[in-house]
């Protein structure tokens, strides 16, 4: 030992002889006015064929919920500048929520949104789901795919962009929705569609891009709340119209409403009896909030379960732009489901939804948004012929 560390040692006793005193005479009490926090637990729901909720065969496990009720919610909307997305966007801006959007702008509008980018709460992200991303969120609700046979064919992005986007919500816990679509049913052999309905669909069919990859979209959400614990919902969503949607996608609505204002033929394919069903967006829009905050996961069928044929709707669209417009009959595209209604008992019962817009009070407001989008014209008719029947 050096004589240095020698002379050192006094005052490294007489240091701890101060410490031991010190706390001694001031011990340290934990505040016993504050408890301390606990996380809350939440119970994710499954529903069987009967609509009864059943547990996970999870636990409960104490975690931090996705959404937690009474505080503003950070949301990320997937594809939040295309039609139905950005009235999403809409309604939970106008409900106080801060909000993301990703979209890449293949399909959406940046026109759509633009009302929202000098708000503090709404930030837009020129990102394509098929890349990851990071971010830190509540709820993620997953909109991005082209819906149009146009698109779709072009740009399949169900798959990889819901696995990513799962991934996200594992790696955040975030509450997950996903839009998926009664084209899961294919052509159906069961009518109306209920959700228990498994569905008849060619995996190898022009369609099949679209139709099986919201299946595998599905499926995957499945998996990952079962097998990670992820609060997962799924809504599938039937025909689907309004303001914003894209003039030339190819969907029958729009198609319709755009020849009909251009003084074109209205091209109806087959013989124009197939079915459908068609609900105004902002039943839809209330249909994935109601799901996204209740604690079911679903399938949900959302749309409108009034049914008409192609030639009906083409009388509707007739009716309410111009009387005199023409019918032009073309051969049927391939795997064109024949009937497509929706038994939407499971949402009226577990959330508390229906549609209330009928198709002769919402199309002619999509009407005046196309006639805007073409002519530059903000006007309520066209020739005196525009009807709000």
């Amino acid at each position: 030992m050096s004589r240095a560390f020698r002379n050192r040692i006094p005052f490294l006793l007489v240091g701890i002889a101060i410490s031991a005193l010190f706390f001694h005479t001031f011990p340290i009490v934990a505040d016993s006015s504050e408890p301390s926090a606990t996380l809350p637990t939440r119970r994710v729901l499954l529903e069987d064929s009967s609509y009864a909720t059943k547990a996970t065969s999870k636990p409960d496990v104490v975690r931090v919920p996705g959404g937690v009720k009474g505080r503003r919610k950070r949301i990320v909307v997937t594809g939040g500048a295309g039609f139905v997305g950005s009235h999403l966007v809409d309604r939970l801006i106008e409900r106080g929520d801060s909000v993301i959007v990703i979209d890449n702008m293949f399909t959406g509008r940046k026109e759509n949104v633009l009302h929202h980018l000098r708000n503090p709460n709404f930030e837009l992200i020129r990102h394509d789901v098929v890349e990851p991303i990071l971010l830190e969120v509540d709820q993620i609700y997953h909109l991005a795919c082209p819906a149009s046979p146009v698109h779709y064919k072009y740009n399949p992005t169900n798959v990889m962009g819901t696995l990513n986007m799962l991934g996200l919500a594992k790696r955040i816990n975030a509450r997950f929705l996903l839009t998926s679509t009664s084209e899961v049913y294919g052509d159906p052999l069961q009518h109306p569609q209920v959700e228990t309905y498994w569905g008849n669909v060619n995996p190898i069919g022009v369609r099949s891009c679209y139709d099986e990859g919201k299946r595998v979209a599905e499926t995957l959400s499945m998996d990952y709340h079962r097998g990670a614990g992820i609060e997962v919902r799924i809504a599938r969503i039937f025909n689907t119209y309004g303001p914003r949607m894209s003039i030339d996608d190819g969907r029958v609505v729009s198609n319709f409403v755009a020849q009909a204002l251009r003084k074109e033929p209205m091209t109806v394919y087959g013989d124009g009896k197939q079915t459908r069903s068609f609900q105004f967006v902002s039943d839809l829009v209330e249909g994935l909030m109601r799901l996204m905050e209740g604690d079911h996961v679903g399938p949900f069928n959302l749309g409108n379960p009034g049914e008409f044929t192609m030639l009906e709707l083409a009388q509707v669209v007739q009716e309410t732009i111009d009387k005199n417009a023409k019918i032009e009959f073309r051969p049927n595209t391939e795997d064109d489901p024949h009937k497509r209604k929706p038994d939407i008992s499971k949402a009226k019962e577990l959330l508390g939804w229906q549609p209330t817009v009928s198709l002769r009070e919402g199309l002619p407001r999509m009407v005046s948004d196309f006639r805007q989008r073409l002519f530059g014209d903000s006007k309520g008719s066209l020739d005196g012929s525009l009807s709000a029947e």
